[in-house]
């Protein structure tokens, strides 16, 4: 019984499947979550295992029960429910509580995954890239974003379908086994990693305000004396251009007094450091549950209290 194809989904089938789980969260509600577009998702593969009206409607039924997942993550779920699917269309004692308690298990500890690898990572990444083509007027930044972005999506929700598909209940050990927790934390660390060094990119940050004036040595100003006399003769000479520009580069002064401002302090001492402790602020505002709404506020009053005192430029 089990080797009749009615009871075997092909790749045609499941590709259905996936095609549809792309409408997860279409008709999300408050009550069962996204139960309502996995039902949708799974209409394929139960028309093809069952036969009767009965048997579907009861199929359909129990798929209609609560789920909710992250909604990239809920593919391998969806490939391991076909695999007990195909199971029980053949006639394997396989009841809805265990179906459904599989999809429980699963949905878990997928649920936390999705957010730190692809909205804390994969599409921050991908994004600022883009943004960046876009600010250099580049007309690639919005094409490479929306379609590098559906190409990772959707070949994700494709081989980790098939996946589930494949390992069947064995993937619920390697879920135990702390695999998702592993991932989790690497892709958060790959996370913070990236945007630390987008950070300098992003945040410009200027302090024009003056910490000390001095008086520059005659000995160590470039000597423009000889250019002015030639210059108002007519005869300026390679010699001469050559001559300014070697003490421009050794280091001597254009101007007769040196200003050291706080951006130059801020320079010698780590560049970028102003805007690096601004985002790290900010973080920890938000991990203090700060509405963000009222940082980009206080951040919009220290600009401009900073501006009138010349603090910030």
């Amino acid at each position: 019984m089990a080797e009749n194809n009615n009871y075997k989904l092909t790749k045609r089938d499941r590709f259905n499947v996936f095609w549809r789980s792309q409408f997860l969260q279409a008709s999300w509600n408050f009550e069962r979550m996204q139960n309502v577009g996995w039902a949708y998702a799974m209409i394929p593969a139960l028309k093809k295992l069952y036969t009767t009206e009965e048997d579907r409607a009861a199929a359909l039924k129990r798929h209609l029960e609560f789920f909710n997942t992250h909604p990239y993550l809920a593919s391998p779920v969806f490939g391991v429910t076909l695999t007990l699917e195909e199971e029980r269309a053949a006639g394997k004692d396989i009841d809805d509580a265990a179906i459904q308690g599989v999809k429980i298990g699963m949905m878990g500890p997928l649920a936390g995954v999705g957010d730190p690898v692809f909205w804390g990572t994969l599409r921050p990444v991908l994004g600022a890239f883009a943004a960046s083509l876009a600010l250099s007027e580049s007309w690639l930044g919005p094409i490479i974003f929306f379609f590098v972005w559906n190409i990772i999506r959707m070949a994700f929700l494709w081989y980790t379908q098939e996946l589930g598909y494949v390992q069947g209940g064995n993937i619920t050990k390697n879920l135990s086994g702390g695999l998702m927790q592993k991932l989790t934390q690497g892709a958060s660390v790959l996370g913070m990693f990236i945007m630390g060094v987008l950070v300098p990119r992003w945040t410009s940050m200027h302090f024009p305000m003056v910490l000390s004036r001095m008086d520059v040595p005659a000995e160590e100003m470039v000597d423009f004396s000889g250019i002015a006399e030639a210059a108002n003769e007519g005869v300026i000479s390679g010699d001469m251009l050559r001559g300014v520009v070697a003490q421009i580069q050794s280091g001597m002064s254009i101007e007769p007094e040196q200003v050291t401002t706080l951006q130059n302090t801020l320079d010698q001492l780590l560049p970028g450091l102003a805007p690096l402790l601004l985002t790290l602020g900010c973080v920890w505002l938000l991990r203090k549950k700060v509405s963000p709404i009222t940082i980009i506020f206080g951040l919009f009053v220290i600009g401009i209290l900073g501006y009138v005192l010349g603090i910030f430029g």
